[in-house]
């Protein structure tokens, strides 16, 4: 028998998978439930196929919800790609029609997979890596729920009190307490400001008095009241305390990063890396799974990681390089991030951006440069199992 390449075009309650041989021809085709009986008898039938062979699978997603087909996988031993999505979608133009089912995306996936050679492989990761990446998946979640909720605020404090609006800072916790107990003009100038200062400090505000001042100050400047004002009132008091109760959420998960983190093996050398904290570190881990034993070099990894330029060459046009449109964005974040804050407190980094920004290159260009740098850097403290320090450890001789 031939070897089989499978393609599974996964859903939230079924999956689809078709099964195709060294010469395309599709030798199994079947709608299964995303359950594991019946995703075992698709996996031992796969196999039967293959007598033996070795059979690669290849699948649109690496986590959610075909987490438990790629654990039986993994379990079984198997072999996986993934095969982006967007992928998926541009191959498809160049098969025969123009339906889309279920059935042709998994066909699609499974072709591809059998003739394409740069396709990465899921690496399952250790059990810390996959503990990390759902926590810094869900703190993803509620960062940009926060977002939301506060821009929201901003735009219906707007509404009715522009002033105000403009005197708070939203992201800090003073100005969100204040507007849980005072929303309007009225209500913020009958209170005044040495009453109002007392109560903010009651409630553990930072700078109370000064808070205060701003917001006595602000209502100062509004003597009209707009239209449905208590109604945008109740919204701003709600919204407000949304706000607030997503930071205790994020607090609290960002604890829960902090311990798990520490606990890997990796945590104190990713970490002495200058701009890398926890949250950062966290990321790392979870985007490589744990290790870097998935990457043959350090250029695989900056690859992967998206700081790697592609080139972009036409006819006689040589050496034009462009960002990557295929890589792992927390990946790219992390570096990025790290690199624009080790500009401010680490002197290599800040030596190495001055550099590039004196040969002619702009702010990003340079931060994308040194962020490159970087990789390089934590690669090798991870290979030599030591620590990042600003001047580089002397060799001793004998």
């Amino acid at each position: 028998m031939s070897r089989i390449w499978a393609g599974i075009d996964s859903g939230k309650g079924h999956h689809h998978g078709l099964a195709l041989d060294a010469d395309g021809r599709t030798r199994l085709s079947r709608r299964v439930a995303n359950d594991e009986p019946e995703l075992l008898n698709l996996i031992g039938d796969v196999l039967a196929l293959a007598d033996g062979e070795p059979v690669t699978w290849a699948i649109d997603m690496t986590g959610g919800e075909p987490a438990l087909l790629l654990s039986l996988l993994v379990a079984n031993g198997q072999e996986v790609l993934y095969i982006p999505g967007r992928l998926v979608n541009r191959a498809s133009d160049g098969y025969r029609g123009e339906g889309k089912t279920d059935a042709r995306d998994a066909f699609v996936i499974a072709d591809q997979a059998r003739m394409r050679r740069d396709l990465q492989p899921i690496r399952p990761g250790d059990e810390a890596a996959i503990e990390l990446r759902l926590l810094t998946g869900r703190r993803a979640d509620l960062v940009e729920d926060r977002t939301r909720s506060v821009n929201r605020l901003r735009g219906t404090l707007l509404s009715m009190f522009p002033a105000l609006e403009q005197a708070l800072e939203m992201t800090n916790v003073g100005p969100l307490v204040l507007l849980t107990g005072y929303q309007t003009p009225a209500a913020i100038r009958r209170t005044g400001t040495a009453r109002l200062a007392k109560w903010l400090a009651n409630r553990k505000v930072r700078n109370a008095r000064a808070l205060a001042e701003a917001a006595v100050e602000a209502a100062e400047r509004q003597r009209t009241s707009v239209p449905g004002e208590k109604t945008i009132a109740r919204l701003v008091h709600a919204l407000a305390k949304e706000v607030m109760a997503l930071n205790e959420q994020i607090a609290e998960i960002d604890k829960l990063i902090e311990g798990r983190f520490r606990e890997h093996e990796l945590a104190a050398i990713v970490e002495s890396v200058p701009g890398i904290g926890t949250v950062l570190g966290a990321e790392f881990l979870a985007g490589v799974g744990g290790s870097l034993d998935g990457f043959a070099s350090p250029d695989a990894l900056a690859a992967f990681a998206g700081v790697a330029p592609a080139p972009k060459d036409s006819g006689k046009v040589h050496g034009n390089l462009h960002r990557p449109t295929a890589y792992h964005r927390r990946l790219q974040r992390v570096f990025y991030t790290s690199a624009l804050v080790s500009i401010r407190c680490d002197p290599n980094s800040r030596a190495f951006y001055d550099r590039k920004r004196a040969e002619g290159k702009k702010h990003v260009q340079a931060v994308l440069a040194l962020a490159r740098r970087r990789v390089n850097v934590v690669w090798a403290l991870i290979r030599d199992r030591r620590c990042y320090h600003v001047t580089p450890p002397v060799t001793a001789t004998a």
